[in-house]
């Protein structure tokens, strides 16, 4: 049976660091915009859109296997609202018994206090967007936390109970050098987590990182210097007993993300709040994108959406190899056709892909598979 998930976007940010494309917006901006819309008026409307969303299809009975908000920085808002949020879901819904349900957290928008409140409102998993422990790439990527102030979050959220805890970090930054990833590196090392996410810093178009690139004061990134600190970070993380369970996540055993999992396999999941998408069995649907817009609609007592589109059987298949192969559990080669076959045995001569895994029926990617994963999905697929 398919399993139902929920996202919460909760799209508030203190500042907009540098590098960010994300749906966020700072309380200027938004003023700017001349929109009332306000992280103390915002939870009202959530819970409003996820009594819609149950109206609308009160057949589909399947309780929640997991939550998540995202932003933005969901612990801009008070922490008993996200509780308050998170019981609209279950009152809704429903909760497996192994619910797990994971918020989003700077280091510095939390209180322990906040942390206690989160925990005992039902919230399993956090986790905090560190990016880097050297001063001059939180300088780049125009971060506001101190280095410290991540490891003095996560020992509050541990204290308060909460099962799993997760670190997010940015490599390949302009400037970053080896002993600056080792010095990240180190300082997880004694971290009481037990997940990592750690991403190639990517320049995004229409970013302030962005303009910069293109005014040459900062050169950019480089993918064979992102390939190596990759490398690190394996080695280290592995020899911390975290094992890759996708290309760009490490886990202990148990520490795994399920939610990110479900996405990964193509479940089904709620899209909630302004941009936020959404799945159901091959019908992908989005909300509208500005808080105002989103607002609106809801205020009205109809349906967010802003578009959807029905994915033909070609296009579930490519998000299958795209999504599967990224991982460790694999990808099935039944669902490779002929010529994608004749490449997943190519690619294992390449040492792309696990042979014994392949004589198994699996494409699993070795390391080095895992560094050129995408042009092989394009492979497998073509």
């Amino acid at each position: 049976m398919r399993t139902l998930s929920a996202y919460v976007h909760i799209p508030f940010c203190a500042s907009r660091c540098g590098y960010c494309d994300f749906n966020t917006y700072t309380a200027a901006e938004l003023q700017r915009d001349g929109t009332s819309i306000t992280a103390a008026t915002y939870p009202d409307r959530v819970v409003s859109e996820i009594n819609w969303l149950r109206n609308d299809k009160r057949e589909d009975d399947r309780a929640l296997s997991t939550v998540f908000f995202g932003g933005g920085t969901p612990t801009l808002i008070d922490a008993k609202e996200l509780v308050r949020i998170l019981q609209a879901l279950k009152n809704e819904y429903g909760f497996t018994d192994d619910i797990e349900v994971t918020t989003e957290a700077n280091p510095d928008s939390v209180t322990r206090q906040d942390l206690e409140i989160l925990r005992t409102g039902g919230f399993t998993r956090i986790s905090f967007g560190h990016q880097s422990s050297a001063a001059n790439v939180l300088a780049l990527l125009e971060r506001t936390h101190r280095p410290g102030k991540t490891w003095e979050a996560i020992s509050d959220a541990r204290s308060a109970g909460f099962e799993h805890v997760s670190v997010d970090l940015i490599y390949g930054s302009p400037g970053e050098t080896d002993a600056d990833l080792a010095e990240t590196l180190d300082q997880v090392s004694v971290a009481d987590v037990d997940h990592v996410s750690a991403y190639s810093l990517i320049v995004e178009p229409g970013t302030r990182l962005a303009a910069r690139v293109a005014r040459g004061e900062i050169p950019n990134p480089s993918d064979d210097v992102a390939a190596h600190r990759y490398e690190l970070i394996e080695t280290r993380l592995r020899s911390l007993g975290l094992t890759w369970y996708e290309v760009s996540n490490w886990a202990k055993p148990g520490g795994e993300c399920r939610h990110n999992i479900a996405y990964w396999r193509n479940q089904d999941w709620l899209g909630i709040g302004p941009g936020a998408h959404a799945h159901s069995a091959g019908t992908r649907s989005w909300n509208l994108k500005h808080p105002a817009a989103w607002a609106a609609r809801v205020d009205e007592g109809v349906s967010a959406t802003a578009d959807l589109e029905v994915l033909e059987l070609s296009d579930i298949k490519h998000e299958d190899i795209m999504l599967g192969l990224r991982l460790r559990e694999g990808l099935s080669l039944s669902v490779l056709g002929e010529s994608g076959l004749t490449q997943a045995e190519l690619a294992v001569g390449e040492g792309l892909l696990d042979p014994e895994s392949f004589k198994a029926g699996k494409a699993v990617l070795t390391f080095q598979g895992r560094l050129l994963a995408d042009g092989l999905v394009a492979r497998l697929w073509g």
